[in-house]
């Protein structure tokens, strides 16, 4: 019998397919904690692993003796250790183009409430001594504003559709699409980074983490004063402590942060401190539709992985796809 461990708590909708499953010869061990200590005791008998956001490090991997796919719930996995499931022919799925439109709604969200100062206008409310703060002018349309997308993939993309509705003039950087070919008819490339950051009004993030920062101390001096920003990509793409120090000179006007380089952040973070940061608990790809998209896709890619019948496009390490 196939056993499949399920490492984090699921939407419900998923929980009713896991209900389903046995009758189809699949044994389920199910642990709703989302941390590697809590899965890691019953991994050593799973054929394949459907994971959160917990690691999954290579002393796990190592005592997995019969996996054979780990599914993630989402598109991210820079908490997996592919290096250590490549060298044990472990395949690694993600689900695709399921939260998209959620983790871009939200980066619109971020934009929004920077520029309209929601922060500080519920803060004037209720406190009635900060009630003429409203005659300040500081909030901002970003109609006709000048939007940059750092990363041009699908919530690049979706951003996109949604900033022309506010007619907003759009760009987007992403060298490593340049060189595939950049969309035909699709809205303009900016190819030096630097010049990108200075033409913006408004940067949206979403590409994956790197070794350092794309954005750090250089990359922020090199924007226009009282810039908004947008991040719903993964903690380390930007820096924690040259955001922090570009709020408090107002070269960025406010930023609404989605990811943080420790999570759940430990009270270190510079930015907890800043009035005009805009902070959520890694919730962009989060709604309840998405939610259950995600539950029963990466449910779905487990075993579609083990029955050869997985679309080649969700498996990240393709040479270890099942022919």
């Amino acid at each position: 019998m196939t056993r499949l461990l399920v490492a984090g708590k699921l939407h419900p909708a998923g929980e009713a397919l896991l209900r389903e499953l046995p009758e189809r010869g699949v044994h389920v061990d199910y642990v709703e904690e989302v941390s590697e200590p809590s899965y890691a005791p019953l991994i050593e008998t799973a054929d394949a692993l459907v994971i959160r956001t917990q690691p999954l490090s290579a002393d796990t991997i190592g005592r997995a003796e019969r996996l054979k796919v780990v599914s993630r719930h989402g598109v991210g996995y820079d908490s997996v250790d592919l290096a250590a499931l490549n060298a044990r022919g472990i395949a690694l799925t993600i689900v695709g183009d399921v939260n998209s439109v959620s983790v871009a709604e939200h980066a619109m969200m971020q934009l929004l409430a920077g520029a309209k100062r929601v922060l500080e206008a519920d803060r004037a409310v209720r406190d009635p001594e900060r009630w003429g703060w409203r005659n300040r002018l500081e909030q901002q349309e970003i109609s006709g504003k000048r939007l940059l997308i750092i990363g041009y993939g699908r919530i690049g993309r979706h951003l996109a559709r949604m900033a022309a509705g506010f007619r907003m003039q759009v760009r987007a950087y992403d060298p490593y699409l340049e060189e595939a070919g950049w969309p035909e008819g699709d809205i303009a490339a900016i190819s030096d980074l630097k010049e990108a950051l200075a033409w913006a009004d408004c940067i949206s993030i979403h590409i994956p983490r790197g070794e350092k920062p794309m954005l750090d101390e250089a990359e922020f001096s090199a924007m226009k004063p009282g810039v908004i920003l947008a991040n719903t990509a993964r903690g380390g793409v930007v820096s924690e402590a040259a955001l922090s120090e570009a709020l408090a000179t107002g070269r960025v006007a406010a930023a609404g942060v989605d990811v943080f380089d420790v999570e759940p952040p430990d009270g270190t973070s510079p930015l907890a401190s800043q009035d005009a940061a805009i902070l959520s608990p890694h919730i962009a790809g989060l709604t309840n539709e998405c939610g259950e998209r995600m539950a029963i896709a990466s449910i779905e890619n487990a075993l579609g992985y083990l029955d050869g019948t997985i679309a080649p496009d969700l498996v990240v390490n393709r040479d270890s796809l099942r022919t």
